[in-house]
């Protein structure tokens, strides 16, 4: 691995990094970006539509012309081709959802020394959060889904596969492309009955009523009580939320509704056997840490042990890797 090289600049840039983090927060917030949309406005015309401090604004807006996010000619303001594309809400590949749920993160990161020298964590999970926090974290899901999703579902073999579950899987949005891609594939989406109006409402949007249904519960505490009604199983970025026995019990709960020779997969931030890299699985932990009671990144070796627990075998390491360096496990059960 490369060394990074620190240095008075390099640590200073790192320190005030929040600075540029804060900028383009503030701009999704104020939906800077969907209100020019694809013109070039002036302050006054961005003022016109948002209300707020023109003199304020008019910083702003010079700060994200220097992040290269707008562009600024002639005293008119318009979107740079990434931010009409993933900042705008009129784009399908809109992030602002997910750029909002780290903005509601971030307060729980400004006091990560409380929580290490007290020992509890700084937030509330973002699951059971006031509804405004949950629609990020949800939608959030949804715009890092879209990122992967569609891609994913033509390269993960699940052609031999007709009903696959979808465990926590949100606003099930690798559910309905895993179907898109499958056209012999069903599937169901397990989630909170909170998150039922977000996955119905994705599920309705691609058109896959008939195909993916929603079953409502909790993963940690209730029973899953549908032995064999599967023959796959995806559990993307949930193990991270539980420490390590919980998250065994979850995998146990998934593959006791898969039928004997079924496909399982685990997507997560999966930490190298050393748990110190790469970067945003161990950053991840800490975020983990901050927000839950026991959640963490964890190490390819123990997800891999955790599926051997309840005789999950030839466990392999896909060679798929996230936006955000996350990663895929899969196996087969007895």
């Amino acid at each position: 691995m490369k060394q990074f090289n620190w240095n008075p600049g390099s640590l200073l840039e790192m320190s005030g990094y929040y600075w540029k983090t804060c900028t383009l927060h503030t701009g999704v917030k104020l939906d800077i970006f969907t209100a020019i949309g694809s013109d070039a406005l002036s302050v006054d015309d961005i003022n016109e539509k948002l209300k707020v401090d023109r003199r304020g604004l008019s910083m702003l807006l010079n700060a994200l012309s220097a992040l290269e996010l707008l562009v600024k000619k002639e005293g008119t303001y318009s979107n740079s081709p990434p931010a009409l594309t993933f900042l705008s809400k009129d784009s399908p590949q809109y992030l602002g959802f997910m750029i909002m749920h780290h903005h509601h993160l971030m307060e729980s990161w400004h006091k990560m020394d409380t929580a290490i020298i007290e020992g509890r964590q700084t937030r509330r999970r973002s699951s059971f959060s006031d509804e405004k926090r949950r629609e990020s974290f949800l939608m959030g899901m949804f715009n890092i889904g879209m990122a992967v999703a569609p891609k994913l579902s033509k390269e993960l073999d699940l052609s031999s596969c007709k009903r696959l579950l979808d465990f926590g899987g949100g606003p099930g949005t690798y559910a309905i492309h895993f179907c898109l891609a499958n056209p012999e594939l069903s599937a169901s989406v397990y989630d909170l009955e909170t998150t039922r109006p977000f996955a119905e409402k994705t599920i309705n949007k691609f058109n896959v009523s008939d195909r993916v249904d929603f079953i409502s519960g909790n993963y940690i505490e209730d029973g899953f009580t549908y032995p064999g009604a599967f023959d796959a199983a995806w559990l993307s970025h949930i193990l991270h939320g539980e420490g390590p026995e919980q998250a065994q019990e979850i995998i146990g709960k998934a593959v006791s509704a898969l039928k004997p020779k079924s496909k399982i997969y685990i997507h997560d931030f999966i930490l190298n056997d050393n748990m110190d890299g790469p970067l945003f699985p161990a950053l991840f932990s800490i975020n983990m840490y901050l927000g839950t009671p026991e959640g963490q990144s964890y190490s390819e070796p123990q997800i891999s042990d955790m599926l051997k627990a309840h005789g999950v075998k030839n466990i392999k390491r896909l060679s798929f890797e996230g936006p955000t360096q996350s990663g895929i496990l899969s196996g087969i059960t007895s």
